[in-house]
């Protein structure tokens, strides 16, 4: 079976969060060590190699997510809807039984987060070859299918035959196991692309994939009184004229332009041309002197400075002489309960309220009254963003009081005087584009058209000879002279 990517937009979407979880899942339970023992099982007359008891399956999620046996069969029964195990015993059932009912991993080519939906070719040559092996004894809804891509892919239909008698051949020349399994894994493939009439798609989902969006459908008053509300919001929405804001993106990027290494160049040289690391030395995370680039772009916005290790550390020193240290350390405490370790998030969650927020703590801070209610009545159960709210107001008090007197501050200016200013490495030889030097703007293609035709008047005037044009002027008054006064 050939498996082709095709692009089809909102018709095949699948859910890659669910999907991913499920595989990291199947990864674990396929470990050699801590996973699920695979065993030669007899099924009817033959042994299929690498299967397993759907009562392992059951009792290895268990074990393994510490959920209920409830939890766990529904668990089972998805991963198997979606194509990740397939039955050996009862192909047509895509459900996980707990009882001695044999199993097999699907190969990870065909999972559905692979993104490789089901071809109708590649359908109608399964079809073929099943019709060929069972000499025409199809179910009721593959003979429609069958005719129907007969109709529709006419025009390479031998080639369809021809595809299916090969692969027909070629799985008469393996052994019987591997023909077996084989089989069941293609049949359960297609149970999960192309699914039966009164089986459930587990790839169907949204109101995307199950609606015509060419279909016309007549709307109610609800949804006409709906839009009308919904317009009426949105006229009364406070907008910006087109030219301030087009007039701040301007101003944005002009203030930023000395600061782009592809537009300004690299100071002391580029590293990736000239392969001295000085350009990442001096713009280490935390070096002790930094460059006057970098502290200039610390007094263009709050958040250029925030973001920047260094322009923290001494936006830091500042907060402390003003004994407001407690208010960066509790946003960069904040942060880290965002991006750091998920295991710990209870834990530090505790702690940051413990030192900054509970009553008499260490390093308390100033919050109004809502924000504390809110803070408080989420940290019952924590997580990642239980502290926003506190954040951002944290944030804003330093960004609306402290910033601009950090600017003024004798702190940031010696900072800026101390500041390194490299000096540009001449390199003798380089032919790479993304070196320091002056931009200029290019010449209008209106001028350059004018220039050329100058030119070329020039060269036509030099290249003429004055004698040869003196001496046909001279002929022509001649002739003019001769001729006779009608």
């Amino acid at each position: 079976m050939t498996i082709k990517q095709l692009d089809q937009g909102q018709h095949y979407r699948p859910r890659m969060a669910v999907l991913k979880k499920i595989e990291g899942l199947l990864m674990e339970m396929q470990n050699p060590d801590a996973g699920i023992k695979t065993h030669t099982q007899r099924v009817m007359i033959t042994n299929i190699p690498h299967a397993v008891a759907g009562g392992d399956i059951l009792q290895w999620i268990i074990q393994h997510l510490q959920i209920t046996e409830e939890e766990a069969l529904h668990l089972g029964t998805m991963i198997v809807k979606f194509g990740y195990i397939y039955p050996l015993q009862e192909p047509k059932n895509l459900t996980l039984k707990t009882d001695n009912n044999l199993y097999r991993f699907q190969t990870p080519y065909f999972w559905p987060a692979q993104k490789w939906p089901a071809d109708d070719t590649d359908y109608a040559i399964y079809l073929a070859k099943k019709n060929i092996k069972r000499k025409g004894d199809l179910e009721e809804y593959e003979k429609e299918h069958y005719n129907l891509l007969n109709k529709k892919i006419n025009y390479k239909w031998d080639f369809i035959i021809m595809q299916a008698k090969e692969q027909y051949k070629a799985g008469k020349e393996r052994k019987k196991a591997d023909r077996y399994a084989l089989d069941c894994q293609e049949r359960a493939y297609w149970f999960v692309h192309q699914t039966p009439p009164g089986m459930q798609d587990a790839l169907e989902y949204g109101l995307n994939r199950v609606t015509d969006p060419n279909e016309n459908k007549k709307k109610t008053f609800d949804v006409y009184r709906r839009e009308i509300m919904y317009y009426r919001q949105a006229l009364m929405r406070s907008t910006v004229k087109s030219s301030v804001s087009l007039g701040g993106l301007v101003k944005y990027a002009q203030q930023l332009l000395t600061n782009d290494p592809l537009l300004a160049g690299c100071l002391p040289s580029n590293p990736w041309v000239t392969d001295d690391p000085a350009f990442w030395e001096l713009n280490a995370k935390l070096v002790e002197i930094p460059t006057k680039m970098r502290v200039e772009r610390w007094a263009i916005n709050f958040s250029e400075l925030i973001r920047d290790p260094k322009g923290r550390q001494n936006f830091q020193l500042f907060l402390k002489k003003e004994f407001s240290g407690e208010n960066l350390s509790f946003w960069e405490a904040c942060e880290d309960l965002k991006y750091g370790d998920q295991s710990k998030v209870k834990e530090k969650a505790e702690e940051i309220y413990k030192l900054f927020l509970a009553p008499g703590a260490r390093r308390w801070i100033n919050i109004d009254g809502t924000t504390m209610g809110i803070t408080v009545k989420g940290l019952k159960h924590p997580h990642r963003y239980v502290l926003d709210a506190a954040q951002t107001h944290i944030y804003m008090l330093m960004k609306k009081d402290s910033y601009g007197r950090y600017l003024k501050s004798p702190t940031y200016k010696e900072m800026l005087d101390k500041a390194i200013v490299p000096q540009q490495t001449v390199r003798k030889s380089s032919n790479f584009s993304f070196t320091r030097r002056q931009l200029r703007s290019s010449p209008s293609p209106v001028i350059l058209r004018q220039l050329e035709e100058e030119a070329k008047a020039r060269e036509a005037a030099t290249a003429m000879d004055i004698t040869q044009v003196m001496s046909k002027l001279d002929r022509r008054n001649q002739l003019t002279q001769k001729q006779p006064v009608k």
